[in-house]
């Protein structure tokens, strides 16, 4: 259970982005955040992963309250817990599918992360570079290279934001047979009204805070 109790976020005095929001996600739930640009979905993504101190409120998974942890600690507890699938694939151009995916294994000494490429479906191409696959492949692998760390949860921040329709579709299946076949827990943050049609739970942001709850 992730528990998110009473968060406030501003950039400066006149900048509120999160404006007491408290939201709880059950353990194996896909959760989708939906809200337009700069409804301060981003933010709360952050916030929910550590990556962003909140002005005030806190972020507990389970008992473990990680808005009390210090910069040090929030690292081993991203590295241990969390993986991240972005917009950007954020792959390395001079390596391999195999090579990028193993990066996110190796962060944790996973050794079986061969079976996580077949799951996405790229078996036949942990040789190839980047560079020669199509948008929809390399997602695959930022997906694959986030699930390769074993996390409790991926935190997605529009992952489908640069692929074509039918492709983000593809992606979306993906990510939710992981949370059934893999019990992962996946909050997506979009401004993609269909993605919130897959989704155990919607929660629409709207001026930063939570306008509905479904």
């Amino acid at each position: 259970m992730i528990e998110v109790l009473n968060i406030v976020k501003s950039y400066g005095k006149n900048n509120p982005v999160l404006r007491d929001i408290s939201l709880q996600i059950s353990d194996g739930e896909f959760t989708v955040i939906l809200g337009a640009s700069g409804s301060g979905k981003s933010t709360f993504l952050n916030i929910l992963s550590g990556l962003e101190h909140p002005d005030s409120g806190h972020v507990k998974y389970g008992y473990f309250c990680i808005t009390d942890l210090s910069d040090n600690e929030l690292t081993r507890f991203r590295k241990e817990n969390v993986g991240f699938i972005f917009q950007q694939y954020y792959l390395l151009p001079n390596m391999t599918v195999e090579q990028n995916v193993k990066m996110g294994a190796d962060l944790v000494g996973n050794q079986s992360f061969s079976q996580i490429i077949e799951a996405v479906g790229l078996a036949d191409k942990v040789k190839k570079y980047p560079s020669e696959l199509s948008g929809g492949e390399q997602q695959r692998v930022s997906i694959a290279r986030a699930l390769a760390k074993n996390p409790k949860i991926l935190l997605c921040d529009e992952p489908t934001g640069a692929l074509d329709s039918e492709t983000g579709v593809l992606i979306l299946k993906l990510l939710l047979s992981m949370t059934k076949n893999y019990g992962k827990t996946i909050v997506i943050v979009t401004h993609n009204q269909n993605i919130a049609k897959m989704a155990d739970v919607v929660v629409r942001v709207k001026n930063g805070k939570i306008s509905s709850y479904e």
